[in-house]
């Protein structure tokens, strides 16, 4: 049996989940920062941190934050990918002797 459609849907998976973490994990982020914003005495930490969290996310995006947590998602995804080859070859690579 081909070892392709293992390694392929392996690798699929790999790109998918380590595209949508960083996302997924600056959208919580940021999320809490919101709400902690609408906590009395706590608006000016929730503000500051938003607003710095959203530049963060701008240099990456030149500009835009938006683009800037596409540009962390597909650079993530691009060594999720790089490392699931690794392993795939290392794995292949030790069972065969």
């Amino acid at each position: 049996m081909s070892i392709l459609p293992n390694f392929l849907r392996s690798l699929v998976l790999t790109i998918l989940l380590s595209f949508v973490a960083p996302i997924l994990l600056m959208t919580v982020l940021l999320a809490t920062l919101s709400v902690i914003g609408w906590v009395p005495g706590l608006e000016a930490i929730g503000q500051a941190g938003t607003t710095q969290l959203l530049k963060f996310l701008a240099v990456f995006g030149s500009g835009n934050p938006f683009e800037g947590i596409t540009v962390i998602g597909f650079t993530c995804s691009l060594v999720g990918a790089l490392f699931d080859a690794y392993s795939f070859y290392r794995y292949q690579n030790l069972n065969d002797h």
